[in-house]
Formats: C-alpha cells, structure tokens, sequence
C-alpha cells in the first residue's frame, strides 16, 4: 500500500507548510532549512531505500541531519542501513506500531470484527447526527469547537494548516465530520485523507479526532471513526490505517488511552522498524 507520506497529495501539503520537497524515482524527499544550524532531510515510509539519491540531496542541501523512517526493513537491509552510519533513535516521527483493518470485506464483516463494546458503543450513538464540514467557512468553525472541547496544552492545528489540508487533499481524498446532539451543537469531530486514487491498494487514513465533554458521554467518537472507515470503503480503499497505536519499544504512556479504543474495531497490527538518523552525513562513500 502506498503511505500517506509518499503521496502527491501529502508533499503538495508539506510544501505548503514551508518545507521543500524532492521527488525521485517515485519517492518522496522532504527538506526543511533551518536557520544558523542548516537543514534537514526526511524520507518516509519509502517503498525503498535509495542510497544514491540520498546522496545526490545530501550534495545539493548539505543536511545536518537525515531521517529514514522505513516502511519495511529485513535483516539485511537493516545492517545496510546501520552500515551508512544511521542509528536507531528512541523517538520516531512516525508513529511505530499501527492498526490496519481490511475494507475488501464487507460492511457487515467489517462491523462482525468490532469487540462487543465497541458495537453497543456505535449502536448508542445511532441518534447522533454526522454531517461532513468541508467548506472553507465550516473547516472555521471546526477549528473553535475542536479548540474549546480540549486542554488548552493539546495540539490544535492552526485553521490555515487545516484549510491547507483539505486544499492539497481536495473532494473525496479527504473528509471532516462532525457530530452533534440534538440541539445541532458540535460535540466532536473527526479528520480523514486518502493516500493516493492512482494507486491499485491506497488507503484511508485516521487524522486527527476530538470530543468534548458531551460527547464522550455520549460516546460519539466511536461514530464518527466508524463512519470515517465506511468513507474509506465508499471511496475505494482497500485498507483503512488507524495512523498509530502504542508501541512499547518506544514507550509514550500519553498513547496507551486512544490505543485502547482504536483496539476495539478489530484489524490487524502492524509493526514498523521506527526511525534511522545519522548528524552531518558526509558525501557517501559506499
């Protein structure tokens, strides 16, 4: 399956946010210059690892620091890596571990896989009103209500990173639901994108999700994430990725709550190698 991170959709998205991005041979390279201590170079989940045009980017932008978050990593290609001079960090950018869960299968198998609780959890929240909030003017107001439902100490992207996503994964690459209670106010919401139309196996990705007081009570985000994973099926994924789950090589406790409830829709988990870094790459002499 092609990662979100190797799409076009998502370097369109990240060039937008200040970053420059190389493609080569079908991968995606992103840099971001920094002041006084130089730039940095990031290659994501790539289908493979190219050493050589590592070393073209790492000539023309001079990084101080190269990323290599690898989608897959046998023996071999592992001792490859660590040969280059990369290390193993204890903190990916990525998240490690993750949760795919097969759209090929039916709506109601889908739905067979989901634990009990998840299930009457879904059923209870049937009242609850789900609308797609995609204009420029509702993307605002989804942006204020995600603010005031949480600490002020979460990550809240600023309305011009969220109208930038929706404008770099346009019409049906990606989706913003909202549900309400009776009265019509919003009491969470839920952000989707695909990785890529032009792929035979493009997925669905789960973005970013929040609820507010009422609507945890009312357990609306068991709605909304089930309803972002039939919009995935509706639009012709084949796998609909949770986007993280906890990973107790590189424990964060602050995961182990949302993991617990992504956990409850079933599919199957997937484990990634983490991240590779190596400071002041010299030219490659491989």
């Amino acid at each position: 399956m092609l990662d979100l991170r190797q799409s076009i959709n998502y370097a369109k998205f990240l060039t937008k946010q200040g970053w420059i991005v190389e493609r080569i041979n079908n991968t995606n390279y992103f840099i971001k210059k920094l002041p006084l201590i130089g730039s940095v170079l990031k290659i994501q989940r790539p289908k493979e690892i190219r050493y050589k045009d590592i070393e073209i980017l790492s000539k023309k932008y001079k990084p101080f620091q190269i990323i290599i978050e690898p989608l897959e990593l046998n023996k071999g290609e592992e001792l490859k890596i660590k040969d280059y001079g990369f290390k193993l960090s204890n903190s990916p950018f990525l998240p490690s571990k993750t949760i795919h869960i097969d759209l090929t299968q039916s709506e109601g198998d889908i739905f067979r896989n989901f634990s009990k609780d998840c299930k009457f959890s879904i059923r209870k929240g049937e009242g609850l009103k789900i609308e797609n909030y995609n204009s420029p003017e509702k993307i605002k107001v989804f942006r204020e209500t995600w603010r005031k439902s949480v600490n002020f100490k979460r990550y809240v992207p600023s309305l011009e990173r969220l109208l930038s996503l929706k404008k770099t994964f346009p019409n049906n690459t990606s989706i913003f639901l909202t549900s309400h209670n009776v009265s019509g106010s919003i009491i969470g919401g839920a952000i989707f994108t695909v990785s890529s139309h032009k792929e035979k196996n493009f997925g669905a990705y789960y973005v970013y999700g929040f609820t507010n007081k009422e609507g945890r009570t009312s357990l609306s985000q068991y709605s909304l994430l089930y309803q972002g994973i039939l919009w995935g099926k509706k639009v012709g994924c084949k796998i609909f990725d949770m986007e993280g789950i906890y990973d107790d090589r590189f424990p964060n406790k602050s995961w182990l709550g949302f993991s617990h409830f992504k956990k409850k829709f079933g599919g199957t988990e997937i484990l990634y190698p983490g991240c590779y870094t190596r400071y002041k790459l010299p030219i490659f002499d491989h």
